[in-house]
């Protein structure tokens, strides 16, 4: 079999400011090593993460390389293997990319420099990509191209939370998932979401899943009828009332809820902090707002409360492989707010960064 040497790639220039300054060109692909995989891609998601580091924004670290392409997230078809690949006799098969090189373990094991498309990693906007074994997971289930590639930073990050949620160990290691996927483990409790992006939609159909009364907040009316058909048990149109951690108290009978899946960052946070329960967890995943001076009720929230505010900072292998089943047992299928091809990434790029798209953006790079 003879095998590509070049991809059409999305790149980002070393002077880039902008998104509109991406530029689409040719690049060699590596060979392919003794423990890799080609992947022919046939779809790409965007995350907000992407703005950043195709802007080179300071809001996202990493001296990053010119020319890089970008994306985190995909799916594809394997194409060929290396010689010594456990994909060997596989070529076909559906498969997602894990986004970093964290396979198992706790946290400590996260590179940030080893995440696909940021520093020297070249990511997923490209119609070829050789990849290592073990950053590969088999998917052959109920999604397209599209609805599987966007599983991934948003679906298992929302994931990975509720799992720190039920089987989190304070020293930073995760327990092995108890019982069967199909428990309701979530019975009798209460997590709340916010906004209706990648992450939040993904926890309202997980929380939910897993049986938990499900609070869901937006600015919109029309967006909170779409958490609702997600699973969502209550609504609150915080721009019809800004005091909405009041109204998460009233809602929970002046308890709190058990968990926070917090995607606003600075100004939303003490908010979600009274939202929460003594001895509650605000899981705080996102940096939407602009970084500032945190409330001096903070600290003496949180501290007489007895809450954890935990960092969320990406996934495993292992926790990757674990939702795609979770995904398969329960039939969970991640928003789409709209769908680009390949020629369109620019335009993807503008619908994200305009940040009024429910659930996710996807690029389709190649036909099903």
């Amino acid at each position: 079999m003879t095998l590509p040497t070049t991809t059409a790639a999305w790149t980002i220039p070393a002077d880039a400011s902008s998104i509109h300054n991406l530029t689409k060109q040719t690049l060699p692909l590596p060979a392919l090593g003794p423990h890799q995989v080609l992947i022919r891609l046939r779809a790409a998601c965007l995350n907000y993460r992407d703005i950043l580091v195709a802007t080179r924004s300071p809001n996202y670290p990493g001296n990053h390389k010119p020319n890089l392409t970008l994306g985190s997230d995909g799916s594809g078809i394997i194409h060929a293997t290396g010689p010594s690949s456990k994909w060997a006799g596989r070529e076909g098969v559906k498969v997602v990319l894990h986004p970093n090189s964290w396979l198992t373990g706790d946290v400590r094991n996260m590179r940030l420099d080893r995440v696909y498309g940021a520093f020297d990693q070249d990511g997923t906007l490209a119609e070829w990509k050789v990849a290592d074994d073990e950053r590969v997971v088999e998917f052959g289930g109920h999604l397209s191209a599209g609805e599987s590639s966007a599983l991934l930073t948003a679906g298992v990050t929302a994931w990975s939370a509720i799992r720190e949620g039920m089987d989190g160990r304070l020293d930073g290691n995760l327990g092995q998932y108890e019982g069967s996927f199909s428990e309701k483990r979530l019975e009798g409790k209460t997590v709340l979401t916010m906004g209706t992006g990648g992450v939040s939609c993904f926890g309202i159909q997980i929380a939910s899943a897993l049986g938990a009364i499900v609070i869901a907040t937006s600015s919109s009316d029309s967006k909170l009828e779409i958490a609702k058909s997600l699973g969502a048990t209550h609504t609150i149109n915080y721009a019809n009332t800004p005091d909405w951690d009041e109204e998460v108290i009233r809602l929970t009978k002046g308890k709190g809820v058990d968990q926070v899946l917090e995607v606003g960052g600075a100004q939303t946070l003490i908010k979600s902090i009274n939202s929460t329960r003594a001895g509650g967890l605000v899981s705080l995943i996102g940096i939407l707002s602009e970084s500032g001076t945190l409330p001096k009720e903070v600290i003496p929230a949180v501290l007489f409360g007895g809450k954890i505010v935990k960092g969320c900072v990406a996934f495993s292998r292992d926790i990757t492989a674990e939702f795609v089943q979770f995904t398969g047992e329960h039939g969970i299928k991640p928003v789409i707010a709209k769908e680009y091809g390949f020629d369109e990434v620019v335009q993807a790029m503008e619908t994200l960064q305009k940040g009024e798209a429910v659930g996710k953006v996807v690029v389709n790079i190649g036909e099903e």
